[in-house]
């Protein structure tokens, strides 16, 4: 039996920040010549970074295998103070591609800190966005990731905060919430929520259609953070098949009647579009809209002073009519999917 349908769910894919962080990255590697250095993958979705190493991008782990001098991007999911001054210290252009609404809980994780509380900071153990916020305040912050983790803190008194890990589900989230009031109480919580908008959309627009799917199929890596929560915000809901696919390769063989279609913020329109032309359903596809996004997250403040005394250079190879357009002040209309396929094809 064929696949009759594909719902598709909007919104899906990139978020404002991976198309601030892609876009950022694709002009170093046309302003220097390579190697240009990222710390950490860019953002977590393995077809990306592999389109940034194939035009000369080195991916690293730590700050100190960046030879001094070199141009390095910093990801999108922030970075530990330490790092961030490592960095500059090596003497050569920083560019720091980290998501605005990441920049906005460190500075929460500083701030409460600062006036002495403690931080109850939920998040994923290891997850290099919990990495860069835990060490804005160490001495302050206690990592929970379950309501077990809340159950097991010891010795916590005075005043008390709660901050997030932006890519979490809302299930992740709001039973660790309810758990850390149960037990302490009292405590301050950031009148905007932590969670990321977009994380929260495309978990919304996802609920619309995977309980009207006989299988779900969510685009994106396995390191992907938001992308794993939609696969258990799928099964949640009540589909009985859900597959996180890389690429439509990787799609089984024996998929049939309605299919839901997703991506996590970190996955390209193009994989989508992929996937649903191996799917080729019989009907067609049905876009199903939750809600309409029109965030913008400009280039990060180093590149934008780096336009000024280059911009020839940046706006050079972005696939705009004239260099004109594409200058740092145009940014907001260029794709990051466009940038993604000119670096494709690019010798």
């Amino acid at each position: 039996m064929p696949v009759e349908r594909v719902l598709l769910a909007q919104p899906r894919g990139f978020c404002a920040g991976v198309e601030m962080a892609i876009k950022a990255l694709a002009w170093m590697v046309r302003v220097f010549d390579p190697p240009v250095y990222c710390y950490h993958e860019i953002v977590h979705n393995q077809d990306v970074v592999d389109r940034f190493r194939r035009v000369g991008v080195i991916f690293v782990d730590d700050i100190e295998e960046v030879p001094e001098g070199a141009p390095v991007m910093l990801s999108a999911h922030g970075s530990a103070p330490e790092v961030v001054e490592e960095a500059r210290r090596r003497g050569g252009v920083v560019v720091n591609s980290v998501c605005p609404l990441v920049t906005k809980v460190h500075h929460e994780m500083k701030t409460r800190a600062s006036k002495g509380y403690r931080v109850i900071y939920v998040g994923h153990k290891g997850h290099e966005e919990a990495i860069g916020t835990m060490a804005v305040a160490p001495d302050a912050a206690l990592l929970v990731e379950t309501e077990e983790d809340v159950d097991a803190l010891q010795g916590v008194d005075g005043p008390l905060a709660l901050l997030a890990q932006t890519t979490l589900s809302h299930d992740e989230w709001a039973g660790v919430v309810d758990r850390v009031k149960e037990r302490f109480g009292e405590l301050w919580m950031p009148t905007r929520g932590d969670l990321c908008f977009a994380t929260t959309n495309r978990q919304a627009a996802l609920r619309a259609i995977a309980g009207k799917a006989d299988a779900v199929i969510v685009i994106g890596s396995a390191n992907s953070s938001n992308t794993v929560a939609l696969t258990k915000v799928a099964k949640a809901s009540g589909c009985p098949r859900v597959y996180r696919v890389n690429r439509a390769d990787e799609l089984p063989d024996d998929l049939s009647g309605v299919i839901g279609v997703t991506a996590g913020a970190s996955a390209s329109e193009e994989l989508v579009q992929s996937v649903i032309d191996h799917l080729a359903p019989i009907h067609g596809t049905e876009n199903v809209h939750v809600t309409e996004e029109d965030e913008y997250f400009p280039p990060p403040r180093q590149l934008r002073d780096l336009e000024r005394s280059m911009s020839a250079a940046l706006s050079f190879g972005l696939g705009a009519p004239a260099a004109a357009d594409s200058t740092v002040e145009e940014d907001r209309f260029i794709s990051a999917s466009d940038v993604l396929k000119k670096l494709s094809t690019t010798p």
